[in-house]
């Protein structure tokens, strides 16, 4: 069991505890992105259920059903980047078509999403009816990998597979960005809690609550009347990145599995072993180190889409060389007396050479230039999920910036700065704290309310300026 688990103690912990019937029912899954918590815990559901040795390839209905992301038993919720394994999987699906792994690859990337489209989620939900043409779509596309056979010259067989790949990635992309809100909606959980209780077809029910951190109040309290009272035969996991972000009352009813981030050794065993791939592109001459947390994992799945990862962090880049340089300006216009925050001017020092290194040019001291630029170098944010991992891209980026920042003002010296008003020493972190502010009013305009990256974009722009201006005051 767990063998598609690389590297993770939490794998063995888990396998120990199955054995010696020690499992609790609830449990959380913490750790970092690409840490192999989704897979164990979706692991976890085909083991409970196996009717036989529960090994990966153990040919009982349950477990079949289980490998395909099927099972009646299996419900999960949350947000999380979908496409980007999606596309990752369709590319090794075009390439080995005719291998069962590569099939089982696909079915299982593209089922994860479908797995959040379970219409016991959505029951007395209207938006579902207009997402039913993709669902439709994409059922039928996987029921054709299922059933098909590579049949005619090798040629044929790719050509078919490509068409067929680009048809299941079009709506996976599309349902995504139309259906899968930021949060965990509260009616998820209370209908997830329902179907719990009723009684399952197999051995036990499983409920998999991804980013389990991104629950607002309500809903948070609806998922803890079900860990207070858990329902017989079913089974719950909460996985997240930012364990610290849920509430105390929920972490105590948890049995915590701690995921580490895997070394880079690792992380080119599973691209290999996973997706036949190699180490993850370094995009415009930006490593993973360079952009932060990402791990290698993230990078190369990021890779497969039209923006990847590294686009989108000399973008970040761009972006907040930009917003340094127009409330620089717009400083200066204000008060010529005044010496602008060192922590502006070295952002703009600090961001401006990597957007530059990648073609993008100096910074824009024109919000709407700034704009479309952006726009044009992130496909206008179309792909789902991009723009809140831009706007990550940029926290990331500033944060560096701020750590590295001098703490006080200007660096000039005092002949320079004779007979010239000079602002008080800053703290970093109030600047740092402006950038998340903006970020997450964008991110909820984008997200919640449905506003347009550009308006948003915008509104981060003016907001800063503004910003800065009172703070220098």
């Amino acid at each position: 069991m767990f063998e598609n688990v690389l590297s993770q103690e939490a794998a063995n912990q888990l396998s120990a505890d199955i054995r010696g019937d020690k499992l609790a029912p609830s449990m959380l899954f913490a750790g970092p992105a690409a840490s192999g918590k989704g897979t164990a815990a979706l692991e976890l559901g085909r083991v409970l259920s196996c009717e036989k040795d529960a090994s990966w390839n153990c040919p009982c209905p349950s477990c079949a059903r289980h490998r395909l992301l099927y099972h009646p038993d299996l419900l999960a919720v949350g947000s999380r980047p979908f496409s980007p394994e999606i596309a990752a999987a369709a590319e090794v699906f075009v390439r080995e078509n005719a291998e069962t792994p590569a099939r089982i690859l696909f079915i299982r990337a593209v089922r994860k999403l479908l797995l959040r489209f379970n219409p016991v989620l959505w029951e007395d939900e209207p938006r579902f009816s207009k997402l039913f043409p993709l669902l439709e779509a994409l059922e039928d596309g996987l029921n054709e990998i299922t059933a098909g056979e590579a049949s005619g010259s090798s040629a044929e067989n790719t050509a078919r597979a490509e068409k067929l790949a680009a048809s299941i990635r079009k709506s996976a992309f599309k349902l995504e960005a139309d259906g899968i809100a930021d949060h965990v909606p509260v009616s998820q959980i209370r209908h997830a809690s329902y179907w719990m209780r009723l009684a399952p077809l197999g051995r036990r029910k499983f409920l998999l609550i991804e980013n389990a951190d991104r629950m607002q109040d309500a809903a948070r309290n609806a998922l803890l009347k079900i860990l207070e009272e858990p329902p017989d035969r079913a089974l719950i996991v909460l996985a997240t990145s930012r364990a610290p972000a849920l509430l105390p009352t929920i972490v105590s009813r948890l049995r915590p599995y701690q995921f580490r981030r895997r070394d880079e050794t690792v992380e080119k065993d599973v691209i290999r072993r996973v997706f036949r791939g190699v180490e993850a592109p370094s995009a415009a001459g930006v490593s993973a180190a360079a952009r932060g947390s990402d791990s290698l994992i993230t990078g190369y799945l990021e890779s497969f889409l039209p923006v990847s990862g590294g686009k989108l962090y000399p973008l970040a880049a761009f972006f907040a060389a930009s917003l340094a340089a127009q409330a620089l300006f717009a400083l200066k216009n204000q008060n010529p007396s005044l010496l602008p925050p060192a922590e502006i001017v070295a952002l703009g020092k600090y961001a401006a050479p990597i957007a530059e290194s990648a073609g993008l040019g100096r910074p824009a001291k024109d919000t709407g230039a700034c704009i479309v630029a952006v726009l044009a170098g992130a496909d206008r944010f179309e792909a789902p999920g991009l723009f809140p991992h831009f706007l990550s891209q940029l926290l990331g980026l500033v944060s560096r910036n701020f750590r590295a920042a001098p703490s006080g003002g200007s660096p000039q010296t005092a002949p320079e700065a004779a007979g010239r008003k000079i602002p008080s020493p800053g703290d970093t972190s109030r600047f740092a704290g402006i950038f998340r502010e903006l970020a997450a009013e964008a991110a909820s305009a984008v997200g919640t309310y449905n506003i347009g990256a550009e308006l948003a974009l915008e509104k981060f722009c003016a907001a800063f300026t503004q910003r800065i201006l009172e703070s220098a005051v």
